[in-house]
C-alpha cells in the first residue's frame, strides 16, 4: 500500500471510529429513554441493565452504520478539499477515484461484514433482548398489571384495573378479577369486582396480598347433575373488604436468563426467513381457497346445479319463487334470507381482519429478508453520496458536513419508514419498499460522483444565468 493510500485510509478510519462511538452512544441513550419504564423501579442490578443495553445495541447498527459512513465521508473528504490536498493530488495526476481507492476497499469489506452481521448477530441479539425484556417484566407484579386490559398473575388469576396510583403503583381502581377453578381450569367460573384494591407484600415473601374493598363476588356453581346444571346455578355475595393471596414463587425466582418461546421475523436469518415466507404463503393460499370454497357451498349454488328446475313445467303466472308460498311463509323466507346474509357479512368482516393480519405478517417477513441485503448495499451507496459531496462543498469538521449528512440521512430514513409502513398493509410490494430509499440514493451518488470527478459544483449558477440570458435574447429577436 502506498503512502498516500495509507494516509487517506488511516484518516478515514480514525474519523469513522470516533463518529461511530458518538452516534452509538446517542442512539443507546435514546433507547434507554424509550424503555426507561421497563427498567426503572424494579431494583435491577447494574449487570442486568448493561446486559439489556448489550443485547439492544446490535439492532441499532442498521441505523448507526449508514449514518456513520455518510458523516465520515463528508467530514474527511470535505477536509481534504478544504485544505487543498485534493488539488495537490490532482496536480500530480491522481484523480478523485484513485484517491478514494483504499477507502472504497474498506467500505466494500465493511458492507460484506454488515451483511453477515445482520444475518447472524442481529437475529440472535433480538431473541436475547426480547427474552430479557419478558423476564424483567416479571420482577414486580405491579408492573405486570397493565391499565385497561387483563393481565395474568400466576396460573389462576386474570386481573384488569382501570387506573393505578401510588409510588409503587400499589393502589388499584375499578378492579375486575377472573379466577380459574382448580378442578376445571379451562373456564372462568369466578368473577370478582371491586371499587378499589391494594397490592401488599413483605420483602422477600413469595406471597402477594391483594386487598379488595367494596365489591361483589360471583361464582357459577358446577354440579355433576345435568338437570340441575341447566338452571345455571350461581352464588353472589357482597364484601366490604376481601383479601386474596397469590403465590409468586415463579415470579420471585427472577431467572433473568430463562429461555422463553419467542419468535418474530427479526429473530430469523436468511435461510429461516425463506422457509417462513414459503410456509406463510402456502398457509395463506390454502386459507383463502378453503374459505372461498366454504362460502360457495354456503350460498347453495352447488345444490341448485344438482337439482335443475324444468323451465317448461314452471307455470307462466309465477314470476318469482316466493309466489309459490302464502304471504306468511314469504315473510318467514325473507327474514331467514336476511339473517343468513347478515351472518355471512359478519363472517366476511371477521375473515377480512384475519387475512389482513396474515398479510401484514407475511409482508413484514419479506421486508426483513430484503433488509439484510439492503444494509450492505446502502453502506456503499451512502459512501458515494458523502465522499463526492464533501469534495464539492470543500468543508470539513463537525459543522456543515454534519448538518448536510443528517438531512440526507433523515431523507433516506423517512423514505424507508414510509415505504415499509405502506408495504405492511399491502399498498406497496415488500421488495420495492425495502429497496426504495437505497434506489433513490443510487442516482444521486452517481450524479455527485460525476460532478466531483469533473470538478463541477452541485449547481453552476453562472451557467444557469447565461442560459436564461440567451433565452431572453432569442425571444427579443423573434
Amino acid at each position: 500500500m502506498k503512502i498516500l493510500d495509507r494516509y487517506i485510509l488511516i484518516t478515514f478510519l480514525k474519523t469513522f471510529v470516533s463518529v461511530f462511538i458518538i452516534l452509538m452512544f446517542i442512539f443507546v441513550l435514546q433507547t434507554i429513554w424509550l424503555y426507561i419504564s421497563e427498567l426503572a423501579g424494579k431494583d435491577l442490578d447494574v449487570w442486568i441493565v448493561l446486559k439489556f443495553l448489550w443485547y439492544v445495541s446490535p439492532r441499532l447498527i442498521p441505523l448507526v452504520l449508514p449514518l456513520t459512513i455518510l458523516v465520515t465521508s463528508l467530514m474527511v473528504f470535505g477536509s481534504f478539499a478544504e485544505k487543498y490536498e485534493f488539488a495537490a493530488m490532482k496536480s500530480t495526476g491522481i484523480s478523485l477515484q484513485r484517491a478514494m481507492g483504499s477507502v472504497i476497499g474498506f467500505i466494500v469489506l465493511l458492507a460484506i461484514t454488515a451483511f453477515f452481521f445482520a444475518n447472524n448477530v442481529i437475529p440472535y441479539s433480538e431473541y436475547k433482548w426480547q427474552n430479557l425484556r419478558r423476564n424483567i417484566s416479571q420482577f414486580q407484579p405491579s408492573m405486570v398489571i397493565s391499565e385497561g386490559q387483563f393481565s395474568q398473575i400466576g396460573d389462576m388469576f386474570n386481573i384488569k384495573v382501570e387506573e393505578k396510583s401510588g409510588d409503587r403503583d400499589q393502589y388499584l381502581k375499578d378492579v375486575v378479577i377472573h379466577k380459574k377453578n382448580e378442578a376445571r381450569p379451562n373456564g372462568n367460573f369466578t368473577v370478582i369486582i371491586a371499587d378499589n384494591g391494594e397490592l401488599a407484600s413483605e420483602e422477600g415473601s413469595n406471597t402477594l396480598s391483594l386487598i379488595l374493598k367494596k365489591g361483589n363476588y360471583y361464582e357459577d356453581i358446577q354440579t355433576s347433575n345435568p338437570a340441575k346444571q341447566t338452571g345455571d346455578p350461581f352464588a353472589k355475595s357482597y364484601f366490604d373488604e376481601y383479601a386474596i393471596n397469590i403465590d409468586l414463587t415463579e415470579l420471585n425466582a427472577k431467572d433473568i436468563d430463562k429461555e422463553n418461546d419467542l419468535n418474530n421475523q427479526n429473530m430469523y436469518n436468511i435461510s429461516e426467513l425463506r422457509i417462513e415466507i414459503d410456509s406463510l404463503s402456502d398457509t395463506y393460499s390454502k386459507d383463502i381457497h378453503a374459505y372461498t370454497k366454504n362460502m360457495y357451498y354456503r350460498s347453495g349454488l352447488e345444490k341448485l346445479k344438482e337439482n335443475k328446475i324444468d323451465e317448461s313445467a314452471k307455470p307462466p303466472e309465477i314470476n318469482t319463487i316466493l309466489d309459490i308460498y302464502n304471504p306468511t311463509q314469504q315473510l318467514q323466507i325473507v327474514k331467514l334470507a336476511l339473517n343468513n346474509i347478515k351472518g355471512t357479512l359478519q363472517t366476511i368482516d371477521a375473515k377480512k381482519v384475519e387475512f389482513k393480519a396474515k398479510t401484514k405478517r407475511l409482508n413484514k417477513t419479506e421486508i426483513a429478508l430484503h433488509e439484510k441485503y439492503a444494509l450492505g448495499v446502502a453502506c456503499i451507496i451512502l459512501f458515494f453520496v458523502g465522499a463526492p459531496l464533501g469534495a464539492i462543498i470543500r468543508k470539513g469538521g463537525m459543522g456543515l458536513p454534519m448538518v448536510v449528512a443528517i438531512l440526507l440521512f433523515l431523507t433516506y430514513h423517512f423514505i424507508g419508514i414510509f415505504a415499509k409502513n405502506s408495504a405492511e398493509d399491502g399498498t406497496m410490494a415488500p421488495f420495492i419498499a425495502s429497496w426504495l430509499s437505497t434506489g433513490i440514493m443510487l442516482p444521486l451518488s452517481i450524479w455527485l460522483t460525476y460532478r466531483a470527478t469533473t470538478d463541477q459544483g452541485i449547481f453552476d449558477f453562472d451557467n444557469f444565468m447565461q442560459r436564461i440570458g440567451r433565452l431572453f435574447r432569442l425571444k427579443r429577436k423573434k
